[in-house]
């Protein structure tokens, strides 16, 4: 969970810089490919919003009893030409609680019923509801906070040029990323920004650069799988203690994704 500020390095970047302006950065960066077709999105999001229901309204029961009200958690993201939304989860954390902006798996804001959510992913149904409104897609870059996300680095702007997603390759190598901030000795908002952030986004580009619809649903299909089968999926956050190598494994498809295109 991060709390949200502002674009890239400059506090007043957000207000002073209107998706219109960034979108015109953006027109400068190499078309990428698409996954799948809006529609097939937005019917698997409205089918999954019925299954989860049930489960979120229990769910709901538990937030509310444990900790109180809001049972969603709201945050603020950048969207696709830089345009902002509202990226909504189930509530994991102390309402109100200040803290570090970069959440590790010791962070003691974070409720028992949230802990077990956040584990399991299953904090993230309600963004379904954000792929239903076309702010999000499936199969994407994760979203990020204004703080960090700096329109002047030409991969933000490439990453930036499609929507965002619920996951992708990365989001499934990482699932245990807030085990690995865990490990930081350390500033660990200053690893994620400048070692992990980088090699998540070369990760990003490398898979968008490939994308088809056969890939989305294979990365749908791995996700589901690593939800109900934790066991089956590698994640850097299993590693040991992260060393500047083991976190350029965040990007490591990037090679793979260039010998499959050179063959």
């Amino acid at each position: 969970m991060k709390s949200s500020m502002s674009f890239g390095p400059s506090n007043e970047f957000a207000s002073a810089a209107s998706a219109e302006v960034i979108s015109k950065l953006i027109e400068t960066m190499p078309e990428l490919k698409n996954g799948l077709p809006r529609w097939v999105e937005a019917t698997i999001a409205f089918i999954g919003l019925i299954i989860a229901a049930p489960f979120m309204m229990l769910t709901a029961v538990a937030i509310v009893v444990s900790s109180g009200r809001p049972v969603f958690f709201r945050q603020r993201r950048v969207g696709q030409n830089g345009r902002m939304f509202d990226l909504y989860k189930l509530r994991t954390m102390r309402s109100s609680s200040a803290g570090p902006q970069i959440t590790s798996s010791r962070d003691e804001r974070i409720t028992p019923v949230g802990r077990f959510l956040r584990r399991t992913k299953l904090d993230e149904l309600p963004t379904l509801w954000n792929v239903l409104r076309g702010d999000m897609a499936l199969v994407g870059p994760r979203p990020e906070v204004p703080r960090y996300v700096d329109v002047t680095d030409r991969l933000w702007r490439a990453v930036l040029s499609v929507k965002p997603g619920i996951t992708d390759p990365v989001t499934l190598r990482l699932r245990r990323e807030e085990d690995l901030l865990a490990r930081v000795n350390g500033d660990a908002l200053n690893y994620y920004v400048k070692e992990l952030q980088p090699a998540k986004l070369r990760g990003y580009l490398a898979y968008l650069e490939q994308r088809n619809w056969r890939t989305d649903l294979s990365v749908l299909w791995q996700t589901v799988a690593a939800v109900v089968i934790p066991g089956k999926a590698s994640a850097l956050g299993e590693a040991p203690y992260p060393r500047k190598s083991e976190v350029a494994e965040a990007a490591s498809m990037e090679t793979s994704f260039s010998n499959d295109r050179s063959k």
